[in-house]
């Protein structure tokens, strides 16, 4: 059932308020690391001395020549590992939208959702990104004491982590933020299953930039699915 919630969304990835969030997201990912890169050659610029004279060589002119290709090489660096993070960052203010996309095709009739204030969505979104990170280094220290579990580490970490967010962004526009928390403790296994599908697209390269809105969109089916079912036992 989670692989019919994950191809029913890339099925409508064409969706224009689905390609809305991916290129805002992508956008202004793009234009934070190019303002990071313009300040860090500020730096350079202000620091870096443009010559200096050393024992038995004598002048030196290239030193900040030196430095701002130094700097465009560990910004590149830098954006590989930073522009995924980054992106799940700044689409995370735009998810709401591919939950509404999701449910005006397959869930109509439903009452309008209630809106998630933006000072929760800003708390909540930087509030991830920290832990995503945080973790993901945690995660990469202990793959390095112990190689062999770096793939199951990197997969059920990230699983988890992506699981707790999109249910959560999902559930918390129907029941609230207690609500989707109840939700969650009472179907962990299911949703840590749908977020380690989620996290198998993180390692390539491109395609991971999707994630953020196949996530909303699955989970956003994952959610109806299981609402339904506790509706029906009642």
């Amino acid at each position: 059932m989670i692989l019919t919630d994950f191809v029913r969304a890339l099925a409508q990835m064409v969706d224009p308020r689905f390609r809305r969030v991916l290129w805002l997201g992508i956008g202004l990912s793009a234009g934070l690391l190019v303002a990071l890169y313009a300040g860090l050659l500020a730096l350079v610029g202000a620091f870096a001395p443009e010559h200096v004279t050393l024992p038995l060589i004598g002048e030196v002119a290239w030193i900040d020549d030196a430095l701002g290709w130094g700097s465009l090489v560990l910004m590149l660096g830098l954006s590989v590992i930073l522009m995924l993070p980054v992106a799940s960052m700044m689409s995370g203010f735009f998810l709401e939208e591919v939950a509404d996309a999701v449910e005006a095709k397959h869930y109509p009739g439903l009452p309008p959702a209630r809106a998630i204030p933006i000072a929760d969505q800003v708390r909540d979104t930087f509030a991830f990104l920290a832990v995503l990170v945080l973790v993901n280094i945690a995660a990469f220290a202990a793959s390095l004491a112990f190689p062999p579990a770096a793939p199951f580490l990197f997969y059920g970490v990230n699983g988890w982590l992506l699981g707790r967010e999109y249910f959560q962004v999902a559930a918390m526009r129907r029941e609230g933020r207690a609500g989707a928390r109840v939700m969650r403790k009472r179907h962990p296994l299911r949703i840590w299953g749908a977020g380690c599908l989620m996290a198998l697209p993180l390692t390539v390269p491109v395609v991971n930039l999707l994630v953020p809105v196949l996530g909303a969109a699955t989970f956003t089916h994952l959610y109806h699915r299981l609402a339904r079912r506790r509706a029906a036992t009642r």
